[in-house]
């Protein structure tokens, strides 16, 4: 068995005994989704929508359609407007996601809640699409790197929200999702990660920098994660032709989501290029908060979208 850290979290390195440690396009709601409350309901468009009750209470409707890549809203603002739009976000936005993103991350994954379990029944079908699932304890989770027969042991102290993460990157990057599902399943023992269980751990890291349950803002990151998250004023840049403004905001929502993906990524890029093995796997996730640190400050990087990392995502 793995030991678990004091967080709760699975520590990758300390499992090995002795040792230390989308191809999917994510669109707005379409036409043609019926809402109900915040929960949705029914989409006209046989095969469009999922049905991302789960992600998160409260959060609106998700709707994959057909293979492609991440896509973005803009809208196109004169100064005058975008100044409006500006007042617009710090008063309602910016309040209304963070509380929702710091509720997401309070949810403990509970495996008697019938919603709980179709998020894990929804992962194993967006991750072997092909493939029966014989039951929620089974054997066949370990294929997907999880400790062991029950996935929902290893939720501990990154939560809910990290399955939704693990879901979100299968659903939103399949390309790349599946590139290092099967790399893993291919490496030998030694160079090998628990896919699953070091994406937990991500969620967990991430959570960690940025810091979003304290009372005050402790670092320069949080803020500016913040600021993405609510499309305030940093969202807003010059545009050919001059005097126009682009202001992307309505991906946002998504923040916490789009920069679990590039985490990812940026983890296993950073694990294969120092030829890593368990023993290191605490160093890697270092590294990889170090440079997602460094990107998010950059001052071109206006988006999660904008991070020079994101482009490794398929």
């Amino acid at each position: 068995m793995w030991s678990i850290v004091a967080s709760g979290v699975p520590d990758l390195a300390a499992s090995m005994g002795s040792m230390p440690m989308v191809d999917v396009k994510r669109n707005a709601p379409v036409a043609g989704c019926t809402m109900l409350g915040n929960k949705h309901m029914l989409c006209e468009k046989d095969g469009a929508c999922g049905t991302p009750t789960w992600i998160g209470k409260g959060l609106p409707c998700v709707c994959f359609k057909g293979r492609g890549v991440y896509e973005r809203m803009c809208i196109t603002l004169t100064p005058q407007q975008a100044s409006a739009q500006m007042v617009f976000d710090k008063t309602g936005i910016r309040e209304e996601r963070l509380n929702r993103l710091k509720h997401r991350m309070k949810v403990y994954f509970d495996a008697s809640r019938k919603d709980h379990q179709e998020a894990l029944k929804a992962l194993w079908s967006a991750t072997y699409p092909e493939r029966q699932l014989n039951g929620l304890i089974s054997e066949q989770w370990k294929e997907m790197g999880w400790q062991g027969r029950d996935p929902s042991t290893d939720f501990r102290g990154a939560g809910f929200i990290s399955l939704e993460n693990l879901l979100f990157f299968a659903k939103t990057f399949s390309t790349s999702f599946q590139s290092l599902l099967r790399r893993q399943g291919a490496q030998i023992s030694a160079l090998q990660y628990p896919f699953a269980v070091a994406g937990v751990n991500i969620t967990f890291m991430i959570m960690q920098m940025l810091d979003l349950e304290a009372s005050k803002p402790r670092t320069f990151v949080r803020s500016v994660f913040i600021q993405m998250l609510s499309g305030e004023s940093l969202k807003l840049h010059l545009v050919d032709p001059p005097n126009k403004f682009t202001n992307v905001f309505s991906e946002n929502e998504w923040a916490f989501d789009l920069l679990y993906c590039v985490a990812f990524v940026v983890m296993n890029k950073q694990w294969v290029d120092r030829h890593a093995t368990y023993m290191e796997f605490n160093d890697v996730l270092k590294a990889t908060r170090a440079q997602l640190e460094r990107e998010l400050l950059m001052d071109d990087v206006l988006r999660i979208e904008d991070m020079p990392s994101y482009s490794l995502l398929r």
